[in-house]
This record gives C-alpha cells, structure tokens and sequence, in this order.
C-alpha cells in the first residue's frame, strides 16, 4: 500500500522528469509520441520498481531480478519501435529503420534507470529510518532493564545496613529509614525520564550521601562539594550515585575506621566533572563488590546515553580507589 507521502513524491518527480525527457529547445512543447512513451518508460518503472524489486531483489534473487528487468526494456524498445514509432511516423524513415539495439536501449534505459533509481532510493530511505526507530526502541527498552536493576540492587544494600542498625537498637534507625525512604521516592516516581535536571540529582547525591555518612559515625570522614551547577542544565539520572555508593562500600567492606571519601562535582562549560575517592584495604569483599553489577550496568548506560560524549577512567592503586568521569551535558530546553 502507497503513503500519500510517496504518491505525491511519485508525482512530482513523473512531472519533473517528463519535462526533462520532452525538453527541446529547437521544438518546445510536448507532442503525443513523448507522452505515450513516456508512459511506457513510467509503467515499465513501476512494473520494476513495485513488483520485480519486492519479489526478487529485496529477497536477493538478483540474477532473476536483472533478467526480468531485461525482459522489460526489451518490451518497452519493441513497443516504442512497432507500435509508437509505426503509429505517430507512419510513411517516415524513422518508422522504416530499427536504429539498432544500441541506440534503442540507451534511448529508453536513463528514464527507466531514474524512475526506478529514486524509487530504490525511496524504499532505502524508509528501511533506515525502520532501523533507526528499531535501534532506539532496543536502546530504551535496555535502559529500561538497566535502571530497573539499580533500584533493588540500592534496596538490598541499605536494607542490610539498616538491619544491622536495628539489631543494635541504633537511635540513628528512624532517621536511616526516613532518608532512606526519601531516596527512594526519587528513584521510583521522579526519575523514570531519561533525562532530569542537574540540579535536582545532585539534591539526591546529597541525600544519599548523608544517609551513607550516618553509617559510617565517627569511623572517618566524606567530603562532597559542588561548584558552578548550573540549574539549566540535564542529566541521565542515578549515574553519578552508582560510584558514590561503591566508595561507600569499597571502604566500608574492608576497613573498620579511618575511613575517607572524597567527592567533588563541577560545571565546566558544558562538561561535568565528577571525581570521587576512597581509601581502601584490601580483602576477597572488596573483590566481590569491585565485581558487582553496579560498575558495568553504568559503564553500558553511559555507552547508551552518551556515546562519544563522556570519559571514565577507574584507577584502584595505592590503598586509594578513584573515578573520574566527564560528560557532556545539554541544556534543558526553555519553555
């Protein structure tokens, strides 16, 4: 079935290239032998464009496609020279004489080659564009499963720590549960778009960071600061969290005091920079946390979301594990 985007594409390019092949500086106008012959050339295109490439050449029967093409000029070179040229020169030299195979099919081959050129042209056009909205419906539907798994794989690591504050009677367990419960609003109703504002995400990064600070006491010290974040501009959430959480975890898995985390994000332009830093000892947790899936569900999200458009380097050296992440980030529209 024909979209009237291409019928009304057909039927401007038939126009445009009738008046090319009638074009004639020496004899303007159009006469009644270019117009039948040009309606052969149009219906041998349509014949190949609508019926020969769907049947043969998209299903990559080549050989048989190029042959009915063959049958097909052949066709329209016998019509134009029996019966056309026969009925609109009657009694002329041009009616006598067969100018010779080769002179007939580069007569009637470049019309045909257009028509059916632009038409291949057409149908190239729509596939990609099938492809593409293809692309971005796996694209989503693999974002959609990668963040569904950040929001038990964060549950599931608080609940312990919030279960271990409850066997000890902790006066701190309500206020976990309440900043805990903040969070996760945020995670569950006000970042399912692809794209919140900075500034909202970093109020939560700040939430989580106080949450995670509360378990930690008087083991260590966090540092987190900000500089230059402009409100108008937009950021995939529950990236950034994802490395904070791991700092927690890192030198919480393997060390008991001195503990000490080191955040810093800045606005540099466009580009966010985003560092963060923990100490560590090493121990077979922290090689089961280094594994976990929180690290690679966030290195495929930023290949997803921002392709050629971010830089994470992760060193683990020295007793220190660091981060350092930059992306690209684009304004929110005005409105």
């Amino acid at each position: 079935m024909i979209s009237r985007k291409e019928l009304f594409f057909q039927i401007v390019l038939h126009i445009l290239v009738l008046l090319f092949y009638s074009f004639d500086r020496n004899n303007p106008g159009i006469d009644g032998f270019q117009i039948w012959s040009f309606l052969s050339y149009a219906l041998a295109a349509a014949f190949i464009t609508y019926y020969l490439m769907p049947r043969f050449l998209y299903r990559k029967k080549q050989w048989a496609f190029f042959g009915w093409v063959a049958l097909v000029i052949f066709a329209v070179i016998l019509i134009e020279e029996f019966i056309l040229e026969q009925i609109f020169f009657a009694g002329t030299r041009r009616a006598r004489i067969f100018p010779g195979i080769y002179f007939a099919l580069f007569d009637v081959l470049p019309i045909i080659v257009i028509l059916s050129g632009f038409k291949f042209g057409w149908d190239a056009l729509q596939k990609q564009r099938q492809i593409d909205e293809l692309t971005s419906t796996i694209q989503e539907s693999e974002l959609q499963f990668l963040r569904s798994q950040i929001n038990p794989h964060f549950l599931f690591n608080n609940l312990n720590n919030l279960y271990s504050h409850a066997l000890e009677n902790s006066a701190k367990t309500p206020e976990i549960i309440l900043e805990l419960s903040g969070v996760l609003r945020y995670m569950l109703y006000e970042c399912k778009e692809k794209f919140v504002p900075l500034a909202k995400e970093i109020e939560q990064l700040h939430n989580f960071v106080k949450l995670n600070k509360l378990q930690i006491e008087e083991r260590g010290e966090v540092k987190f600061n900000t500089q230059n974040i402009a409100s108008d501009y937009k950021i995939a959430p529950l990236i950034l969290i994802v490395f904070i959480e791991n700092a927690f975890k890192h030198s919480q898995s393997g060390q008991s005091s001195n503990i000490t985390i080191d955040i810093d994000l800045r606005l540099e332009g466009h580009t966010l920079k985003f560092y963060c830093k923990n100490n560590f000892e090493s121990s077979d947790a922290l090689d089961t946390v280094a594994k976990g899936i929180g690290l690679e569900n966030v290195k495929k999200r930023l290949q997803l979301l921002y392709p050629n458009k971010h830089r994470l380097d992760i060193d683990r050296r020295n007793g220190n594990f660091e981060v350092h992440l930059e992306l690209q980030l684009e304004k929110t529209k005005a409105q």
